[in-house]
């Protein structure tokens, strides 16, 4: 079972244990109201035989009767046993909230992960792209994302300066492939053209005016002339 799956289990049966709690303290509430009722209706008759001159059970040393004391000790029996039920209450909400932090720690630990390996599998990957064969012309070709690396790389080869304005001299691959209009490595969303017979096939959004994946076939700016040209004949 995962963590996410016994974290679920865990929550539901929380659920349960706390309609549980919950309702022994409703029951020690009402148990409560009544015996300071009691012992209220006690006191003042009590206090009013005092005036009146009749002791009646009252000790002379005491205010009020063995009775109405037993009864005050009481409630503060029922009142402790509220406050230790909300505190157990407390500390097993606390315990999932616990819980789901460290469910909340590991899930974004493991996306990082997933994030760093898919990044570079990308970088491995970024120059099969736009030369391979027939086997991946056939149908509606799909955009893809370049890794980061690749638009740091460009950048880099393009400007020769880093983010802050620095010169930077980093050794440029040879072997990394290029496409597009600008003639410069993959980086950012590209978009492969439908014409088969296309020499580039890749190009950057930014390159030929793309902000959005296009819907139905797409043809790069060459492509689309040659087309239109060949319908006007």
């Amino acid at each position: 079972m995962s963590f996410a799956d016994e974290f679920e289990s865990n929550l539901v049966s929380l659920a349960h244990v706390l309609q549980k709690k919950y309702a022994l303290l409703r029951d020690l509430d009402k148990s409560l109201q009544e015996n300071q009722r009691q012992n209220e209706q006690r006191c003042e008759k009590e206090i009013e035989d005092i005036r009146r001159g009749r002791t009646g059970n009252v000790t002379p040393n005491a205010h009020f009767s063995e009775e109405a004391i037993d009864e005050q000790k009481h409630s503060v029996r029922i009142a402790d046993e509220k406050l230790a039920l909300a505190m157990q209450a407390y500390d097993l909400v606390d315990m999932h909230v616990q819980q789901l932090d460290q469910y909340m720690k590991k899930s974004n630990e493991q996306m990082r992960r997933e994030k760093e390996n898919a990044s570079a599998s990308n970088l491995e990957n970024s120059g099969e792209a736009g030369k391979a064969g027939e086997g991946r012309r056939g149908g509606r070709k799909k955009t893809r994302l370049a890794t980061a690396a690749s638009t740091a790389a460009v950048a880099s080869a393009s400007t020769g300066m880093t983010s802050t304005g620095m010169d930077l001299d980093l050794p440029v691959d040879p072997n990394e492939p290029t496409y597009c209009i600008c003639n410069q490595v993959s980086y950012g969303e590209m978009i492969a053209c439908d014409n088969n017979e296309c020499k580039i096939e890749w190009f950057h959004f930014g390159c030929v005016g793309l902000k959005d994946q296009p819907k139905g076939k797409w043809y790069c700016p060459d492509c689309a002339t040659v087309k239109k040209s060949r319908k006007g004949r």
